[in-house]
């Protein structure tokens, strides 16, 4: 039987980091705060919210994707886990701050 790697679950919620009210994406698992760009280290695959850890995800770069937008890389601060998650930057709610995605295409590519 093959695992579903992929559970919906668009709730909003109140960033760990800057304390905005995050609204639902409507379309997808909305993961990342759309004003600062953090996110909390909670699913092991997307939307499935499996993960204990539960540190805060860094983001420490974006990379562009031809097919998918932009890709925000995180890092947790709790336990290093690396993580990548696709930019919502072309949300009809809430969309991601497009100046910080930007800026952080040119960030280091260790994101220190």
């Amino acid at each position: 039987m093959e695992e579903k790697r992929f559970s919906k679950n668009d709730n909003g919620f109140i960033c760990a980091h800057c304390g905005y009210e995050v609204k639902p994406l409507g379309y997808s698992s909305r993961n990342h705060c759309p004003k600062c760009l953090w996110s909390l280290h909670v699913d092991v695959n997307p939307g499935d919210r499996a993960n204990d850890c539960g540190g805060q995800m860094e983001p420490i770069r974006v990379e562009p994707d031809p097919k998918k937008g932009y890709i925000i890389v995180y890092r947790c601060t709790k336990c290093g886990e690396i993580k990548r998650n696709r930019a919502a930057h072309e949300a009809k709610v809430q969309p991601d701050d497009l100046g910080k995605l930007i800026r952080l295409t040119v960030a280091d590519p260790t994101g220190r």
